[in-house]
């Protein structure tokens, strides 16, 4: 068709689909942040709202007491092993310093040093005491940071099953609610999708067509983007049953709108020739004609030839000739291209001289 418009029209017409995608972008960023504020009408849920909490609280404040109980005994041992530490090296150097004197000793066999040799003996008794009560403290808070390990991680384990439970719950909480918020997206997209179905079968060729087909874009993205993400799949049955559903009905659709399509061709065709060109509008006939098809039946015709004047699948006229000077012209033109008189179909009939009627153009 666009080559039976005005230069003007054409670009009029693309500044007007140039409106239809501006609508259609505020459209679809409007309704993108609306589906994305939906999930806030829900509360936020957590795994503390499905936990028994008076059986949990008990169980985390054990885990919390062992973890610091196990911390002070990891320093508190840590403290006792360098004391034990301190003590093993003073304990083995009295000892070597006690193997050396009693060499000594024996080399001499001095009586008098007796008195000496039981002090040292003494002193050696008491290192070693020291020595044990460092092991012995060691082993305490060993004792004491494997008694809060084990107590803390009973305690884990039954946290768990606790937490197991309430994650079941949870995760089933989590899906109603995504039901719940696919159908808000539902609730607001399937109006918009009937209205812009609606809007495509009366009102595209409107005045106000621009605002239509933006408006139509805005929920066919809002649908299939939008809406299609979010669909539940349960394995994909849900969203190959509702790609049935939407084949079946564009399906439909289109099976119904070609039917009536044909009958209307059918009934064009069986009118005579002159009611099936005045039912053509001029840009519809120049736009078929501009790609070699039948402005009426809309099959290919051979319209180079200069033999052919109708159209032989429907009958319906393409050619004819001027009735002032007989040149052979587009039977859905206006004007002759030849001498610019009115088309026959165009003038109105009437008596010689009268107005309506094309007179011969003069010759000077």
């Amino acid at each position: 068709m666009s080559k039976s418009l005005r230069l003007s029209e054409k670009w009029f017409r693309r500044g007007l689909w140039l409106v239809a995608v501006v609508f259609a972008s505020f459209l679809i960023g409007l309704g993108s942040t609306i589906v994305g504020d939906l999930p806030r009408v829900e509360h936020k849920l957590e795994l503390d709202d499905f936990i028994d909490r008076a059986a949990a609280e008990p169980l985390r404040n054990t885990i919390r007491e062992g973890n610091l109980t196990e911390q002070q005994a990891t320093r508190e041992r840590e403290q006792a092993d360098l004391k034990l530490l301190t003590a093993q090296q003073a304990s083995r150097a009295a000892r070597e310093t006690f193997a050396n004197w009693i060499a000594t000793r024996r080399a001499t066999a001095q009586p008098d040093q007796d008195i000496e040799l039981v002090a040292r003996t003494k002193a050696l008794d008491a290192l070693k005491v020291k020595e044990d009560e460092a092991q012995r403290a060691v082993g305490v808070q060993r004792q004491v940071a494997l008694d809060a390990r084990q107590s803390r991680q009973r305690a884990q384990q039954q946290l768990a099953a606790l937490e197991n439970d309430a994650r079941t719950k949870l995760d089933a909480e989590y899906r109603r609610v995504e039901l719940r918020v696919f159908g808000y997206r539902l609730a607001l997209t399937l109006p918009l999708l009937a209205i812009a179905g609606w809007l495509f079968v009366k009102k595209r060729k409107s005045t106000w067509w621009p605002f239509v087909w933006g408006f139509i874009y805005f929920a066919l993205f809002a649908f299939f983007v939008e809406l299609v993400p979010y669909l539940p799949s349960y394995g994909g049955y849900v969203r190959y049953a509702v790609g049935i559903v939407v084949t079946v009905l564009v399906g439909r659709y289109a099976i119904i709108a070609l039917n009536r399509y044909l009958a209307r061709q059918k009934l064009a065709e069986a009118q005579p020739d002159t009611v099936r060109r005045n039912e053509l509008s001029y840009d519809t006939a120049l736009a078929r004609l501009a790609k070699s098809v039948c402005p009426g039946c809309e099959r290919p015709v051979d319209l180079k030839n200069a033999e052919i004047d109708f159209c032989p699948h429907c009958g319906i006229g393409l050619f004819d000739h001027c009735h002032v000077c007989e040149a052979r012209k587009s039977a859905f033109a206006k004007f002759c291209h030849a001498c610019g008189a009115v088309a026959a179909a165009a003038s109105s009939p009437g008596p010689a001289g009268l107005p309506g009627q094309v007179q011969p153009a003069s010759t000077t």
